[in-house]
């Protein structure tokens, strides 16, 4: 009987993962049926979906409160459909509130489980690892100082690494980057990335260009290029520049191409999250600012939920701070701008931090959808539960 593999993605990121996994897994187990929800990708690598990946992709507390009855129905659904196929193992690709307590009832029920893409138990209650552990019997993680979390708790755990850093280039082709997005000439280029969601966008996009505004007194030539995520971030990102009618910023906003625009610039703006992670691949310099609602800031603060001492991923990784970060309060349009203007200026700077780019990249560097096919195919090796 073919083996039977069952995965579940909930939003682009994870149909990305997800086609790279089932490709790896095909060459080990040529016959094997893949089904379950994905993405566009992932059903052109073949999975059968019986969702699209879609219907899991709603951000922020008041949409999943809107949607909550539907998403709570089509998980009883999807489930049990998962139960009734009777698959060798079920693997929940990031997505956590949802896969997690899929993994969770199948794996009561003698379904093997795996989750793919370890929530940041490093940055916020460790002790959930213990819970997930209750959902998964094996955790594949991005990151090098995720396992040994897991290990004590007693959750078996792997770093594969991050498909991220397979694959952007361990040298990045600024000039390609540039002509390919029209940049002529020496302009110095900021590239701007306030977030991929509307409400990121909102809160940050106004205060960076705040900060670009001020850059852009003694830099006249910057040019900013700040990508949109889609449709809908795009016309918030115009409405933004709208307001903005003195004509001293020199801003494109591009349709995607987000990696490109890192590569193109000088230095990169940004909120935090896995856009500092691909800047740093891109070896780029770059500031974080971010701001969450006070309310919630002064929650984390008083009860201590944030266990790690950086916020952004190359810091964490590095284990100090390699880069800015100005959070809160100290996200201001000046506090930015100065530290941008530091990259900017400063060249012997940027030289002293790409190599400790480079090393990150390379640590990082797994050739991961090989590195979690091969587990998943260990775990297989044991023999079929069904």
């Amino acid at each position: 009987m073919p083996v039977r593999i069952a995965l579940c993605a909930g939003e682009a990121s994870g149909d990305l993962l997800g086609a790279g996994l089932i490709d790896e897994l095909r060459k080990r187990f040529p016959d094997a049926e893949f089904a379950g929800i994905g993405g566009p990708r992932m059903r052109a690598a073949g999975l059968d979906a019986w969702f699209d990946a879609q219907e899991l992709a709603v951000m922020g507390l008041a949409e999943v409160l809107a949607h909550l009855p539907r998403l709570l129905t089509l998980r009883k659904t999807f489930r049990q459909r998962v139960l009734d196929w009777q698959p060798d193992v079920f693997i929940g690709i990031d997505a956590p509130d949802f896969n997690l307590g899929v993994e969770k009832w199948l794996k009561t029920r003698g379904i093997r489980t795996v989750h793919y893409v370890s929530p940041s138990v490093w940055a916020w209650r460790e002790s959930r690892a213990e819970r997930i552990g209750e959902s998964a019997d094996c955790v594949l993680c991005l990151f090098p100082m995720e396992p040994p979390i897991y290990a004590r708790h007693g959750v078996d755990a792997v770093f594969v690494g991050h498909p991220l850093a397979d694959e952007i280039p361990l040298t990045p082709d600024h000039d390609v980057a540039r002509a390919r997005l029209g940049v002529t000439g020496d302009a110095r280029v900021l590239a701007v990335l306030p977030g991929s969601r509307l409400g990121e966008i909102r809160r940050m996009l106004p205060v960076f260009l705040d900060a670009a505004a001020l850059l852009s007194q003694a830099t006249p030539d910057l040019r900013l290029l700040i990508p949109a995520a889609n449709n809908e971030c795009r016309v918030a990102i115009d409405a933004e520049l709208a307001t903005r009618s003195d004509g001293a910023l020199h801003a494109r906003v591009l349709d995607g191409d987000a990696q490109d625009a890192m590569i193109a610039s000088d230095a990169v703006l940004l909120a935090s999250g896995t856009a500092a992670l691909e800047a740093m691949l891109c070896k780029r310099p770059m500031v974080i600012g971010h701001r969450i609602a006070p309310l919630t800031y002064r929650i984390v603060k008083a009860f201590g939920l944030l266990k790690s001492a950086h916020v952004s991923l190359p810091n964490v990784l590095a284990r100090e701070a390699l880069v800015p970060e100005l959070l809160q309060d100290e996200c201001t349009p000046q506090n930015l701008a100065t530290a941008v203007g530091h990259w900017l200026d400063d060249a012997d700077a940027v030289d002293a931090l790409l190599p400790r780019f480079d090393a990150i990249h390379r640590e990082l560097k797994q050739d991961a959808s090989a590195r979690a096919a091969e587990a998943i195919a260990s775990m297989l090796a044991t023999g079929p539960v069904r």
